[in-house]
């Protein structure tokens, strides 16, 4: 009788590890993922640490930029110094930069073990990315219009925090939902959220757990989980998903060079938010994509009024510098950053140091991947601290026409 029940506890045993011994690593990955002797490689090798979706195949007929040699400046003015721009390139853990000016390549470069194909996190850089979708989709009358509330598509979520609330408030971060997006705090919500995605939580029923805190419309406060409705909005709204959303109406249309992929969850949801992975050279495409007002070779990919509202801003709790109505000292667009003075500059950000930043006046698209280990303490001067270097490469630019 004992060998009996010691046989069913080993077999109980061995089908518990079946099952969650998956879990429980995708979940040790995530809590160790930004260790400074692994960050590097995990950040173009995310397709060994989570779940990933279909892959989205280069373009059959890459668009070839055309290049010119161009020496980055030597120095950028930030916080009261002149500093050496080569150092904080090598501070801020640089994996791959990036200069166009127009459709030429001036500079590009690679650290790291990261090169051309290299497949790096976006992060929330995605989230832009995803912005052009929906702009795409409103075009096409497949959402009818930006003021509509989520849930008159997303009926599922009429018992949520989110039940009312505006495609464009989601579109601005100005939802209202309580949301802590500290990635220092091991227990903010946006940790929790990938800690419970790694161990298979549905970021559909996440999302359904979080709560309004104030009216929409009135404060700018970034949750990540807004972009995730919107990602449902598009897959709902083009019966379609999110890879092939991207795959047949930006990626094939402008001619991207390598093959990417989204993480998703064990729904085989994309991670929107920011699970996009991609080479530098396609994010550096998508940038010229916007300083082209969405326009590629003739044909118009993204509306070229999206992509004029995306970076204006319509509301007060929205405009960039001390803002008594939002937690940030940058302003926001429709998925896109504003630093601000001068209001015509505009990037897409995400978490340790990546960004695609556009300089409509110099004709200037910059893209930057980074594996800074030091970003949760250093987090607003890190990316202040970017935009000052875009600045003096930019300005360089235009001192040498």
């Amino acid at each position: 009788m004992l060998n009996k029940i010691l046989f069913l506890v080993a077999l109980i045993s061995f089908i518990a590890a079946l099952i969650y011994a998956p879990k429980l690593l995708r979940v040790y990955k995530m809590i160790n993922l930004y260790e400074q002797d692994k960050i590097a490689y995990n950040f173009i090798n995310m397709d060994k640490v989570f779940q990933i979706g279909p892959v989205i195949p280069a373009s059959k007929e890459s668009f070839a930029f055309n290049t010119q040699e161009f020496e980055l400046p030597q120095t950028y003015f930030f916080d009261g110094q002149v500093r050496n721009l080569i150092d904080a390139l090598d501070y801020y853990e640089t994996d791959g930069l990036i200069v166009l000016n127009n459709d030429t390549i001036l500079y590009e470069n690679y650290w790291h073990n990261n090169d051309r194909s290299s497949q790096h996190i976006s992060w929330s850089v995605a989230k832009s990315f995803l912005s052009a979708l929906i702009g795409i989709a409103i075009e096409r009358g497949q959402i009818e219009s930006i003021n509509d509330p989520i849930t008159k598509y997303l009926k599922d979520f009429s018992n949520s925090g989110y039940n009312n609330v505006s495609v464009k408030n989601l579109l601005q971060m100005s939802s209202g939902i309580k949301f802590n997006e500290d990635y220092s705090d091991y227990n903010s919500d946006i940790n929790r959220f990938g800690r419970t995605i790694s161990f298979g939580t549905s970021m559909r029923d996440f999302a359904k757990s979080l709560e309004n805190e104030k009216p929409q419309g009135t404060y700018n406060h970034y949750v990540s989980i807004d972009t995730q409705m919107l990602a449902m909005l598009l897959e709902e709204v083009t019966g379609k998903s999110i890879t092939d959303n991207l795959k047949e109406d930006i990626w094939h249309k402008i001619g991207m060079e390598h093959d990417a992929y989204y993480m998703i969850d064990n729904t085989g949801m994309e991670v929107a938010l920011g699970g996009l992975n991609a080479s530098l050279r396609d994010y550096a495409k998508f940038g010229l994509l916007y300083l082209n007002r969405g326009f590629w070779e003739g044909e118009s990919i993204v509306p070229a009024e999206w992509v004029d509202a995306s970076h204006a801003i319509d509301e007060d709790h929205l405009k960039p510098g001390e803002n008594s109505n939002s937690s940030s000292t940058w302003g926001y667009g429709y998925q896109w950053w504003i630093p601000g003075f001068p209001d015509d500059e505009y990037m897409a950000s995400g978490i340790y140091n990546q960004h695609v930043f556009i300089d409509p006046t110099n004709n200037v698209v910059i893209a930057k991947t980074s594996s800074n280990y030091k970003f949760p303490e250093e987090k607003d001067r890190s990316k202040d601290e970017h935009v000052a270097i875009f600045r003096a490469i930019s300005s360089a630019i235009a001192e040498k026409k």
